[in-house]
């Protein structure tokens, strides 16, 4: 697909003609906004790090030390802050009960939040670290995250993706693609799987996730 990708153009190129991923195609492979305020990264990093603010919001203790012996997750580096250490504290609070007091729930749902935004909307090439500009905004108002229109955003960052991964000598892409993956196997389907189940997570894994999705559902929605 990056192969026929014209970043002049933001389209794809085929014999038959020009293809493209539209807004409309990621509010319904997603179910995101794609009307509202624009994100901007109008963020600068405190003088002292993300640590005071993640402290503050979400009760986490970060240290600024890199694991000893390789066990665990180094929390920081440059500017951002590791995915892997967000879920382990997300973990921690699983067991959420109808009991659970409500900053306790809070905390939960914006780490959750953090690791669907930087993890899995807006994705480096290692996937393992998200960005310090995130944190204002997913750290903020409730109500102003949700009247941003984050389907436009997750477009823009697939276009750039593509531009970027499409130039000469690029071997890696980061973003969303797994909607590039989902809107091919529904425009092209000679690329789509036989059998989709090809694709399931490990029963292990999908467990998980399902419970944190479920969990998620049932405290904050």
């Amino acid at each position: 697909m990056t192969e026929r990708w014209r970043p002049e153009l933001h389209t794809f190129h085929f014999p038959e003609g020009e293809m493209t991923i539209t807004l409309k195609d990621v509010a319904i492979l997603t179910g995101l906004p794609i009307t509202g305020d624009a994100i901007i990264d109008s963020s600068r990093k405190p003088e002292d790090g993300w640590g005071p603010l993640i402290q503050e919001r979400l009760g986490f203790n970060m240290p600024t030390t890199t694991p000893v012996e390789g066990v665990g997750h180094p929390p920081l580096n440059a500017g951002q802050v590791s995915i892997p250490w967000l879920v382990d504290h997300i973990q921690l609070e699983v067991n959420i009960g109808l009991d659970t007091p409500e900053d306790q729930v809070e905390r939960y749902a914006r780490v959750y939040l953090i690791a669907l935004v930087g993890g899995f909307l807006f994705p480096d090439k290692s996937n393992k670290w998200i960005q310090g500009m995130w944190f204002p905004m997913l750290l903020g108002d409730w109500d102003e995250i949700g009247r941003k229109s984050w389907g436009s955003a997750v477009l823009a960052g697939i276009y750039r993706e593509l531009c970027t991964c499409s130039r000469l000598g690029a071997k890696q892409a980061g973003g969303a693609m797994f909607i590039l993956q989902l809107w091919a196997w529904e425009h092209l389907p000679f690329l789509a799987p036989q059998d989709p189940r090809e694709f399931w997570l490990p029963d292990d894994e999908l467990r998980f996730v399902a419970n944190l999705l479920a969990k998620f559902v049932l405290e904050i929605g």
